[in-house]
């Protein structure tokens, strides 16, 4: 199930949220939440909610006995292999098969599905078990919060990578204030409206002009795609976890933010302190800094996390080319040094922004011929610059095309900030409040509707990040 779905829209939603409230304690609350995300999850992949119950008794028994103290370290080993060789089961092992298969043997290559956000509980699970390994967490004695953790729909198809310690004292005591629900909602229609208005309808534009015949593509309409691609993938993502952060307020708890307008950014460096925040601080405390940091073999560090996250994202050369392009990327800014500061603000932010867009060119083609040739075909070498059905697609795609370059900019938030400064906050009239709960209501059934419509004849509407 999606969030982007009329099920879980006018049906799912509504019917947890009813139950929800109705339940007259916390541990009682946690049960619906727990009995709904086990659903929601079983909904397209009924059989994989087994493998979800496996991982989190196994990472809650590694909490339990980590907690007993004696024998950590090996505790800790065995909890981490057991933890990524899980993941490494369902997610490597056709393509380590297929790589070892080109040096001459004849492995049978399992086809084995990926289970949906393995990844993400995966690692959220991991984190708790390391967090209390490491004392920086009390053990969760509770099978139902923990299960609740690992689980909780929000957050378990696509993240955010949510961390115990944001969530340990709302799963056993949380309220839910009305205007803290109303602003919850507020966020989940404006992430449904990223995802449906916006990323859906670049993702249509992306599909056609990247996935048909190089030989006939212009360079114009190769950088049309990527570029449709690009803001498909930050208005899919970050809208799907502005649902998640909405979702969350309304069952009582916060997530934190995952994006923080990246395509703003002055350097690579910026920008992966901006995309995926929850993604990039995991690799950060459980890879990078363990391993060194700053402090010995930075650059070593540097490769061996980003040889990880390409990998993450896929098995696959492509995300592998990904990540090692990202760490030289890194690395040469960290050689730049203070010298990059000289540049202006403004050409920076070209930069990184062009750097980012070919980036992307190597996560969207799996096949490393296809990619090769798309390159060739952005420099003009494919059928020429441009042609008059490219310039027609542009003509047609402009309004949405100048929506995305604007949503990605600090715009709508600043126009946001101020209207919300202007009807509420100390001193403001009771009347005045009144008027901005109002127009913000209308804003959202403006938003749902619209969504609602766009849904009922809409066949694009799967999540780009399920598949990681």
């Amino acid at each position: 199930m999606v969030f982007s779905s009329l099920t879980f829209l006018y049906l799912f939603l509504p019917a947890c949220m009813l139950v929800y409230y109705m339940a007259p304690t916390v541990t009682a609350r946690n049960w619906v939440l727990v009995l709904f995300s086990l659903l929601f999850y079983a909904w397209g992949e009924p059989v994989n909610v087994l493998l979800l119950l496996f991982s989190t008794a196994c990472n809650y028994g590694f909490g339990l006995l980590l907690g007993r103290g004696g024998g950590k370290k090996r505790l800790m080993t065995i909890a981490t292999i057991f933890n990524l060789g899980l993941l490494g089961f369902f997610k490597y092992t056709g393509f380590l098969m297929e790589n070892i298969n080109l040096l001459g043997f004849d492995f049978p290559v399992p086809q084995t599905a990926l289970p949906i956000g393995i990844s993400f509980y995966t690692f959220q699970a991991l984190s708790y078990v390391i967090d209390v390994y490491r004392g920086e967490v009390k053990v969760q004695r509770s099978y139902l919060r923990f299960l609740l953790y690992v689980s909780l729909f929000p957050q378990l198809i696509a993240g955010p990578i949510v961390r115990y310690s944001e969530l340990e004292e709302r799963l056993a005591e949380r309220r839910t204030v009305p205007r803290a629900a109303f602003n919850g909602a507020t966020r989940f229609c404006v992430g449904l409206g990223k995802k449906v208005l916006v990323a859906n309808y670049a993702g249509e534009l992306a599909s056609k002009l990247l996935d048909g015949d190089l030989a006939s593509q212009t360079a114009l309409g190769g950088w049309l795609g990527i570029l449709f691609f690009t803001f498909q993938l930050y208005f899919d993502f970050s809208g799907y976890s502005d649902m998640a952060i909405g979702l969350g307020r309304i069952f009582g708890f916060r997530y934190a933010e995952n994006f923080n307008l990246p395509y703003c950014s002055r350097s690579i460096t910026e920008f992966w302190r901006r995309w995926h925040i929850s993604l990039g601080s995991f690799f950060r405390d459980y890879v990078y800094i363990p391993l060194g940091g700053n402090r010995k073999r930075q650059i070593l560090n540097l490769l061996v996390v980003w040889s990880l996250t390409g990998l993450w994202h896929g098995a696959s050369w492509n995300f592998v080319l990904w990540g090692l392009y990202f760490f030289i990327l890194l690395y040469i800014e960290k050689q730049l040094g203070s010298r990059l500061s000289r540049i202006p603000s403004a050409l920076r932010i070209a930069s990184t922004f062009l750097l980012v867009v070919l980036g992307w060119t190597l996560f969207y083609f799996t096949d490393l011929g296809r990619m090769g040739g798309f390159f060739k075909v952005l420099v003009g070498l494919g059928a020429g610059l441009s042609n008059e059905q490219t310039n027609i697609i542009l003509l047609n795609s402009l309004p949405l095309l100048l929506l995305c370059i604007l949503g990605s900019t600090p715009v709508p938030r600043t126009i946001g900030i101020i209207f919300t400064n202007l009807f509420t906050g100390r001193g403001r009239s009771l009347g005045r409040q009144r008027v901005y709960a109002g127009v913000a209501f209308t804003f959202d059934l403006l938003l749902l509707a619209l969504c609602t419509v766009s849904l009922i004849g809409s066949t694009l509407n799967a999540f780009l990040y399920f598949r990681f």
